[in-house]
């Protein structure tokens, strides 16, 4: 799904249903690989500005980006919006990283239905998802 389709997705239905909908995409995010989770770097995958304990990896492979990331279960709506970036951006190209919207929040209406340290945190996953994909693109030039 595209990120523009899951924009009109999401500004079609009430905060409830947005909320729900965060919820159900948290219990959809891929497991962590094995060699991933034993990462000696661990700490230097994690996305320090959010209060939830977020850890994000990119690695390239040929052409594309692979996504992969580790979030509680216990924070189910971080997990869910990192999940909904994972579905989108797995295995695409460093081009769609960058076009993911600054404003994504804004855009799905969830910073109306989260509070404001909910949405710093999240705003900063975007800013680090859209950095890393970059660096990944260069280590490929």
């Amino acid at each position: 799904m595209s990120f523009d389709t899951m924009i009109r997705r999401f500004q079609a239905v009430d905060k409830n249903t947005r909320l729900e909908a965060i919820l159900d995409a948290s219990q959809k995010l891929p497991p962590l690989p094995d060699r991933l989770r034993s990462d000696s770097e661990r700490e230097g995958h994690r996305v320090t500005e959010c209060q939830t304990p977020v850890y994000l990896w990119f690695e390239r492979e040929e052409d594309v980006i692979r996504f992969y990331a580790d979030v509680p279960r216990e924070s189910p709506t971080v997990r869910g919006f990192i999940a909904l970036l994972a579905r989108t951006l797995d295995r695409q190209p460093a081009s769609a990283y960058a076009e993911l919207p600054d404003d994504l929040l804004h855009a799905l209406r969830l910073d109306e239905a989260l509070g404001m340290m909910r949405t710093q945190g999240l705003t900063a996953i975007v800013q680090r998802v859209k950095r890393a994909a970059a660096n990944e693109a260069l280590k490929g030039s």
